[in-house]
């Protein structure tokens, strides 16, 4: 472990202000991003997976998931997880949502890969009812976020009681010192069409809100971190209407900030399907880690973190090289055949800024 970690030593220096007195602040830098690992399973029979999964994912089913598979596997996300941010911060990701994962136990091997074992990555996850076996988790570096609390909540669906999905995770904690909430969500697929699927992730984003609403109820000025694999994009009802968000960054009427808009409007996706671009990975924050652009020039500017800007990590290395599906995400298997990619998904990252001291 480095002790000059300790004190975050890295300063990014940023050309803010529209006037022709521009101010350059010296700032501390936090990168936080979400990866959705896309069956990040062990080689184990679990009796509580399902069947379906467990006999794909073990050397007997059709898959023929081995151990040598499992390895690179957790090889591969880890060198994307060590590279994320490291564009503009060497220390790249202090904390990292993740879904489709199994269980602790790929967690915990998944930390202790070399190119990230000197991190000390610790990990925040609660076993789940999902009908596939997936869960949502948190891994972050103690020398920059300490957890005070973490739970998951549950989420169902009123009159029916056989719906299984994924928990919402909720971990609260001091990053650098200041009270910050994350929420790790992988909200209903869209499986069965859009719009057949898609009362089930009005129901979840209403979870969700709810969610928020009880952080800010503590506290009106609550710096909450939304992230996940939303299944929908920034424009479908259940991120504009049910979570109330959008690309303004003049919020009003307990709106959020949804920091992937701009980017969906550009047309840049973190997965495809049938040549066509979605950007279901997203973050979405509350109205105080937005920078209202009337004060951009104000001494108060940054004196607590703010929401700098977000990324779409979309490099050449994640991309299938060739054939149909050229420029997709290149993912670990396609169909029973070992691909030895990546994920059908992009990650994404933000950056958190604030004054240094």
């Amino acid at each position: 472990m480095k002790v000059y970690l300790i004190f975050l030593t890295f300063f990014l220096f940023l050309k803010v202000g529209y006037s022709q007195d521009r101010k350059s602040l010296e700032l501390n830098l936090e990168c936080i991003a979400f990866y959705n690992l896309e069956n990040l399973f062990d080689t184990i029979v679990d009796p509580d997976t399902n069947k379906i999964l467990q006999e794909d994912f073990t050397p007997f089913g059709p898959k023929n998931f081995n151990t040598a598979k499992y390895l690179h596997k957790l090889k591969n996300m880890a060198f994307v997880i060590d590279t994320l941010g490291k564009e503009v911060t060497p220390l790249g990701a202090s904390i990292i949502g993740v879904c489709e994962i199994e269980n602790r136990l790929v967690l915990e091997d998944l930390v202790s890969q070399p190119s990230i074992a000197d991190k000390n990555y610790k990990i925040v996850h609660h076993e789940g009812p999902d009908a596939r076996g997936i869960d949502c988790a948190l891994i972050y570096d103690p020398l920059h976020f300490k957890v005070t609390s973490s739970k998951s909540v549950k989420f169902k669906i009123p009159g029916n009681d056989r719906f299984r999905s994924r928990d919402q995770l909720v971990v609260s904690g001091k990053l650098l010192g200041e009270e910050m909430h994350f929420i790790v969500v992988h909200w209903p697929s869209r499986r069965g069409g859009e719009a057949k699927s898609r009362p089930k992730r009005i129901e979840a984003a209403k979870l969700t809100k709810s969610i928020v609403d009880s952080l800010k109820q503590i506290d009106k000025k609550a710096k909450v971190v939304l992230m996940g694999d939303f299944n929908d994009d920034p424009t479908s009802p259940s991120i504009k209407d049910f979570l109330n968000a959008n690309g303004s960054k003049l919020l009003r009427n307990n709106q959020m900030h949804n920091t992937m808009f701009d980017h969906y409007k550009k047309g840049i996706g973190t997965l495809a399907y049938r040549d066509q671009w979605n950007l279901f990975d997203q973050f979405i924050l509350t109205p105080s880690l937005i920078v209202n652009p009337s004060e951009i020039d104000t001494d108060n500017m940054y004196n607590s973190f703010s929401f700098y800007k977000s990324v779409v990590y979309n490099k050449s290395f994640l991309k299938n090289p060739s054939g149909n599906y050229k420029g997709y995400p290149f993912r670990t298997y396609g169909g029973s055949s070992f691909l030895g990619g990546y994920s059908d998904h992009f990650p994404v990252y933000m950056f958190l800024v604030k004054k240094a001291s």
